[in-house]
This record gives structure tokens, C-alpha cells and sequence, in this order.
């Protein structure tokens, strides 16, 4: 491998981590570098999520989708130092990686597609680009790594490239053909789902499943910049604005929520993993109750929800009041009467979580999508507009 390929190998890991606020990131061209040429966009994506959802599988959606992220992250164990970006999509995920990745997180996501075939009869699609096909088009890819808090960290994304990757991707979904079929699950250790529904910090508030899409991409950061202004204005900081907060977190023991997790992470009935984790979550439910590294763990857990993603899409989870709301809608009206941005929303009750957990002090992620659909039914409200 030459320098210049292991330089772009280690692209993202070797991107300045910036410390500032989500609408000062957005402020200076300065924090952004081009995505290497040849890395790939890698997507994986439930087919007729939808129709799926509107079948009361909205949970298994959201597991399949979780499970993609698990098991690339464990493929990448040993890697660790050369992170690679992802996209938590609520039916789907969208990796950023370098060539070198590329056959081997292929198969492992055909093992998925297999694993929620089997599991659920759910239909994952997985496809590829190369950057520099995207690039070709005239589309721009351009990525930060923004520090949120003290434990969170994420990528976030500007330009038109990574949607357009997407959605031809999702068009076509050329795969590998030479792979053989896999016949084994992925390694989905550490996927856990033992959070019962989640309801807003406070009784006067819902959860709000919220994207915004500003067409033109030399307008993108500027329109961003704005958006977030206004968020904070209307619902206050990013903390403030939480859905996740500590008093509501509450672990489901019940012997379907286990069974669920059951089959997502192992594919199989297991008396000895039911047993273990049902047992397991009865004495974590003290253990987060009484010990002083439990309520560690859930403080962390709520700084560590991931309720705000970017990739040249604003994706954000919010707890607000019915006025809230509504004045953001008047905001966001008006800025689509203007052709500035495109948006589509989702009002519900309570959030879910999905987590993948190495260990409980220090390397744990928790990916949050609003219930009755979630981020689905924000985006099927938002392809109408396209149309």
C-alpha cells in the first residue's frame, strides 16, 4: 500500500475532533475535508420499511438496522484506531470507508441480510459507490468530526454527495457478485434492546422525529446554521432540548423484549441466554437503582444517545411542547415557501433505544428513533415533497 492510500486509509481517524457548538461548526468552511476519492459509500437498507412498519414491525426494523452498525463495528475490532463513519437511519445504516474495507464489510453485511431474512422476513439490500463516481457527477462530499459532549463524538456531513450515493444505490444495489452465500450470522455481540419505551423528560412534551434537507449544497452550511439557531432558540440547547433523560430510562425484563434480542443477536432459542439476560436485567435494574457506577452508566447513556445526525440531511430527535412545535413548523414553512429546504416530521409519545455495548464503563452506543414509525414516517412525509 502506498503513502497516499494509507494516509486516506486512516482519513477519518486522523480528522482534527472540533470542540465547538453544532451551529459554530457550520459557521467556517474551515472545519470540513473532502472524502478521499477512492473510499466507498457502503448502504444497507430495509426494503419497504413502510409497508413493514405499518405491519407492527416497526421494532425488528429498527434491530435490523441496528444490527448492521454492530456488526460492522465488531468486524472492525481490531481497527479500532482507523474509525469509520456511520449513519444510524432508523431502517438502515450508511457507512463511509476506505477501499481496503470494502470486500470484507460487504460479506459481513450480506450475513445480516441473510440474518433478518431468517429472523423476520425482512428484505436487506445492500449496495456500494466509489467516491470518485460520486465526485464525477458534480456532487461535493465533505466531512467533520464534531465533539458534543464529554463521551460523544460523531461525524457529520455536508455537500449533496452522500444522498445522491444513496439514493443510487438504493436505485441499482450492485453487490458483489463473486461472494458466496453466507452461512453463518454476523458477530452482532453487544447488541442489546432491553430499554422499555422512553417518555419525554417532562409530561407536557413529545418526542419530535424531524429531517430537513436544503437542496442547494453552496447553501447547504448557511441554511444549516440557521436551522440549529433556530432550534436553539425555540427549544433551547442540545441537552435541553434531550428526549433521553435519566429518570425515564427503565429496562423491560418481560420475557418478549429478551426473546427479541434474543434472535436479533444470536439468530436462535437459547434457554441459557434467556435465563441470563432476563436474570441479568432484574439485577441491572438494582444495580442502576443503587451503585454509584450504575448511575454513572445511565448518565453516560443518556450523553451517549445519538439524537442528532448529519449527513447533508439534518436528522434530529427533540423533546418539545406542543407550542414548541408548532413554531418551528411555521419556521420550517417558511423557509420551504422560499425553496430553501425541504422537511418532514414524525409526532410521537415515547423514543426507543437500541444499544451496542462493549462495556459498561467505557465503550457503549445508543442509536434513538422515535416510536410509531420514527425517522420512516419523518421520511416518508419528506420523499412526498421530492415527487
Amino acid at each position: 500500500m502506498d503513502s497516499k492510500k494509507i494516509a486516506n486509509h486512516s482519513f477519518y481517524a486522523k480528522l482534527p475532533l472540533h470542540k465547538v457548538g453544532l451551529e459554530a461548526l457550520f459557521a467556517s468552511d474551515s472545519y470540513f475535508a473532502p472524502l478521499p476519492s477512492d473510499w466507498f459509500v457502503l448502504v444497507a437498507d430495509v426494503k419497504d420499511s413502510t409497508l413493514a412498519i405499518s405491519n407492527n414491525q416497526h421494532n425488528e426494523v429498527n434491530l435490523a438496522a441496528t444490527g448492521c452498525i454492530v456488526a460492522v463495528l465488531n468486524c472492525l475490532k481490531e481497527e479500532e484506531k482507523d474509525k469509520v463513519p456511520y449513519f444510524f437511519g432508523g431502517d438502515g445504516a450508511t457507512f463511509l470507508i476506505p477501499h481496503s474495507y470494502k470486500n470484507r464489510l460487504i460479506k459481513v453485511l450480506k450475513q445480516q441480510k441473510e440474518h433478518v431474512k431468517l429472523q423476520w422476513n425482512l428484505d436487506l439490500v445492500v449496495g456500494y459507490m466509489e467516491v470518485i463516481d460520486v465526485y464525477n457527477e458534480g456532487c461535493n462530499l465533505q466531512l467533520a468530526r464534531l465533539k458534543l459532549n464529554n463521551f460523544l463524538q460523531i461525524p457529520v456531513v455536508v455537500g449533496s454527495g452522500l444522498k445522491f450515493a444513496e439514493e443510487l444505490i438504493k436505485k441499482t444495489f450492485r453487490t458483489a457478485s463473486s461472494e458466496q452465500k453466507p452461512t453463518k450470522i454476523p458477530d452482532l455481540q453487544g447488541m442489546e434492546c432491553r430499554w422499555d419505551k422512553i417518555a419525554p423528560p417532562t409530561t407536557d412534551r413529545s418526542i419530535l422525529c424531524l429531517l430537513v434537507h436544503c437542496l442547494n449544497e453552496q447553501q447547504q452550511r448557511q441554511i444549516y446554521f440557521e436551522v440549529f439557531s433556530k432550534l436553539t432558540e425555540i427549544f433551547g440547547n442540545l441537552d435541553e432540548r434531550q428526549p433521553i433523560s435519566t429518570p425515564k430510562l427503565r429496562l423491560d425484563a418481560t420475557f418478549e423484549k429478551v426473546k427479541r434480542e434474543m434472535f436479533a443477536s444470536i439468530g436462535r432459542y437459547s434457554l441459557r441466554y434467556l435465563v441470563k439476560k432476563i436474570f441479568g436485567t432484574y439485577l441491572g435494574k438494582l444495580y442502576f437503582k443503587y451503585s454509584k457506577e450504575g448511575k454513572l452508566y445511565l448518565r453516560k447513556t443518556k450523553e451517549m444517545s445519538e439524537t442528532v445526525m448529519i449527513d447533508g440531511l439534518i436528522n434530529t430527535i427533540i423533546a418539545g411542547t406542543d407550542e414548541q412545535i408548532e413554531a418551528l413548523k411555521s419556521y420550517l414553512n417558511t423557509l420551504e415557501l422560499k425553496q430553501k429546504v425541504v422537511y418532514g416530521l414524525h409526532i410521537t409519545h415515547s423514543s426507543i433505544m437500541s444499544c451496542y455495548v462493549v462495556d459498561r464503563k467505557h465503550k457503549h452506543a445508543h442509536f434513538i428513533d422515535g416510536t410509531e414509525g420514527g425517522y420512516t414516517k419523518a421520511a416518508e412525509m419528506l420523499k412526498a415533497k421530492y415527487k
